[in-house]
């Protein structure tokens, strides 16, 4: 078995809402127009990137992706024009993990479903010291079926009600990369 030191950490990185803005009307960013960065995300994804010992999974439900009302065609140049704008910020994921059900789907491969991150749970990677990053109580569910902490973007105060065992896992709630970096950066000792 491996010391829990040597083990992987890793950050399991939420896309719509979190490193892009989601759009509101249709909540796909289904063409480069509506691809537009959350803000700060480059300065203060770069710094953790390059300063901490993480590695970086983006983890992204795309509901339909490859159905009409969502081609892959579609999907793919703002997936790789955003992949490829991080990149060149220092910013390289190691897995980029997308499921295409639909919420009525119930899949298990569903965030906060865990099917396609089985591969994280070994000795491998040390998950207790790993993070979520997301702005959806899905991405909070996430943490906790992984056993990770969570780190919430999101501003909503009416989202808490009845969320009260999610929010546990909750270690930083924001809406600011820098807050984000700043908590990494100033808590060394919480991973």
């Amino acid at each position: 078995m491996q010391n829990t030191s040597q083990k992987k950490k890793i950050l399991f990185i939420d896309r719509d809402g979190t490193l892009i803005i989601e759009p509101p009307i249709d909540f796909q960013v289904d063409s480069l127009e509506k691809l537009e960065f959350y803000p700060g995300v480059f300065q203060s994804l770069s710094k953790i990137a390059s300063q901490l010992d993480f590695e970086l999974v983006m983890v992204t439900n795309q509901d339909g992706l490859g159905t009409d009302s969502f081609p892959e065609a579609d999907f793919w140049p703002a997936q790789n024009k955003m992949t490829q704008a991080l990149e060149n910020e220092g910013i390289s994921f190691n897995e980029v993990i997308i499921d295409k059900t639909f919420p009525e789907d119930n899949a298990p491969t569903r965030k906060p479903g865990t099917t396609l991150l089985e591969s994280y749970f070994s000795d491998e990677y040390d998950l207790e010291n790993s993070f979520v990053i997301g702005d959806r109580w899905t991405d909070v569910e996430l943490a906790k079926n992984l056993n990770a902490k969570a780190i919430f973007i999101n501003s909503d105060d009416n989202s808490l009600k009845n969320e009260k065992e999610l929010t546990k896992r909750i270690v930083l709630r924001t809406t600011s990369w820098s807050e984000i970096y700043d908590f990494f950066h100033l808590n060394p000792t919480l991973f």
